[in-house]
């Protein structure tokens, strides 16, 4: 047990019973404790495997590459319909943490094992996401854009794909497109 976890649970104010019973069966697991972006966070050779983390309506157990897990139960969650590796399983209740605690071992030592088999997620390419046409049109008419953007990282790119494509109406597509254009030009991505 990792004291800097020891300090995280006992300042947890909402879902403690349920971070402490999560914590607990995956302990029961050959896994290193840690706290990494602020929250208990499971490690098999320095890889990341699991980490728990607490939301508004619900406490979770988050699978770093839960997409490569086979979800035998169907329990796992896709966090939202871009999220490619990681899954999580969701819990409002101890009660809902202990029915699912033989599940959650096997989900856990499943997770350990794609690890050990250095196992790999394969992400989309950034050309299969979707291109908003307002987004084309200013790379069609602005070669330095479209040179600026092609230089990006993939991850940058897919940033801003998915930030355009994301508005529910043209307009705001084409605003949120606007406003990026000097921070692409700039070589620095969505949040940089």
């Amino acid at each position: 047990m990792n004291p800097k976890v020891d300090a995280y649970v006992s300042k947890a104010k909402k879902w403690k019973e349920e971070i402490e019973l999560l914590r607990s069966i995956v302990l029961e697991c050959p896994l290193t404790e840690e706290l990494k972006w602020g929250n208990p966070c499971y490690t098999h050779e320095d890889k990341n495997v699991v980490l728990i983390h607490v939301f508004k309506e619900y406490a979770a157990l988050l699978f770093f590459k839960g997409s490569l897990l086979k979800d035998s139960k169907g329990v796992m969650i896709q966090q939202t319909e871009n999220t490619q590796a990681t899954r999580q399983l969701r819990f409002t209740s101890v009660s809902e943490i202990s029915k699912l605690r033989t599940t959650i071992k096997a989900y856990v030592k499943e997770a350990i094992a794609v690890e050990k088999a250095g196992l790999k997620v394969e992400f989309k390419k950034t050309t299969e996401f979707s291109m908003p046409e307002e987004f084309q049109g200013k790379l069609d008419s602005m070669p330095a854009l479209k040179k600026a953007f092609d230089a990006l990282t993939p991850g940058r790119q897919r940033a801003y794909l998915l930030h355009f494509s994301s508005a529910k109406q043209s307009k705001t597509s084409a605003s949120r497109v606007e406003k990026a254009i000097p921070q692409i030009l700039d070589g620095k991505g969505l949040d940089d």
